[in-house]
This record gives structure tokens, C-alpha cells and sequence, in this order.
């Protein structure tokens, strides 16, 4: 549990520095450049990452796991509903269009969305550390780049007219492959329970 613990901590500590203290990104890359502040950045993110995968792989595999709720068989099926807009708004989120503008942060709603969705269907401690830490992070940084009087643009493609389409066809194409195996391989979890 400690290793899923820090990974949580890692990763979301990374990416919430600009919540936290947005001039120290600025300070840091001052004095080790831009370079290496992506370098230093992408290392702890990394290392947090591979550090939730192994700790929730271990804990979810533990014969003490402590199951705080059991969701019933629907919510399992109701949160793959809710799962389907995940890949179309982060792709949204690369490809301006109408759902950028509607969602305005496509990444933060696909996030929530996921999180939620996740703690709908899965109820021990593991899962509500991993999914409720994503949930709450999502939240407070939804609400801190309402406060914040600047936040640096995401590039991305060009606006087009085409690029909701693509976002929705390459979203719900990534969503259909993750349902049919992807996760499973990935994750180990098949979301269809076979």
C-alpha cells in the first residue's frame, strides 16, 4: 500500500505545482533551463506512475485487500457508460473545436469522469486511494485554474472543422479497443469481467 502511496504522491504532487506554488516551475526552470526542468518533471511523474502500477497491482492481488463497499453488478455496467466520453474529450483536449470550447479543460472532465466512473464499480481501500487521489486532484486543479490569472494554452492541432469528428471517432475507437483487450493486457482487469 505505501508504494501505491508515494506513487500517488509522485504523480500528483508533479502535476500540482502549479495549484501549489505556480512561480516555482519558472524559478526551477531558471536555474536548471527548460530542458531539464522536462527532464527532472517527466522522471518524477514517470517514477510515480510505475510506482501506482505496481503498488495498486500488489495490493489489488493481496488476499487482505479491505474491501470498504461492494457496488452491484449494474453500477459495473452503468460506469462503462460513463467511461464512454473518456478518449473523445482527451483528444478534445489536442484538438480545438466545439467540445474544447464547451468543456474548456477537456483533460481535468476526462479525468474526473474516469475517476469516478472507477469508484462507482470498485470499492476496496486500494481502488479509493487510486481513483478518489485522481478525483479530488482533478477538482482542486479545476478550481485552482479558476483562480489563477494566467494558464499557459495546451498546443495542439489547429482549429479545424473536422477536428471534433476526430476527436469522437479516434476517441470512441481507442474506447472500444481498450473495452475488447487493451485494459486487460494492460491493466490485468478485464472491464467486460470475462
Amino acid at each position: 500500500m505505501s508504494i501505491l502511496i508515494v506513487g500517488l504522491i509522485l504523480f500528483l504532487g508533479t502535476h500540482s505545482i502549479n495549484m501549489i506554488r505556480p512561480t516555482l516551475r519558472d524559478t526551477i526552470i531558471r536555474r536548471i533551463g527548460f530542458n531539464g526542468w522536462q527532464g527532472l518533471y517527466s522522471l518524477v511523474a514517470l517514477a510515480g506512475l510505475i510506482m501506482i502500477g505496481t503498488g495498486y497491482s500488489d495490493v489489488r492481488d493481496s488476499t487482505n485487500t479491505l474491501l470498504i463497499y461492494e457496488s452491484p453488478v449494474w453500477m459495473r455496467h452503468f460506469s462503462l457508460l460513463l467511461l464512454l466520453p473518456i478518449f473523445p474529450l482527451l483528444f478534445a483536449t489536442y484538438l480545438p473545436g466545439r467540445i474544447q470550447t464547451a468543456v474548456q479543460h477537456p483533460t481535468l472532465m476526462a479525468v474526473k469522469i474516469w475517476a469516478l466512473a472507477h469508484l462507482l464499480a470498485n470499492g476496496t481501500l486500494a481502488d479509493v486511494l487510486l481513483f478518489g487521489g485522481f478525483l479530488i486532484w482533478a477538482v482542486a486543479d479545476r478550481i485552482s485554474i479558476k483562480r489563477r490569472t494566467t494558464v499557459a494554452p495546451i498546443s495542439g492541432a489547429p482549429a479545424g472543422r473536422w477536428n471534433d469528428v476526430i476527436a469522437i471517432s479516434g476517441g470512441l475507437l481507442i474506447y472500444i479497443v481498450f473495452l475488447f483487450g487493451l485494459h486487460t493486457w494492460l491493466i490485468g482487469i478485464s472491464p467486460l469481467g470475462r
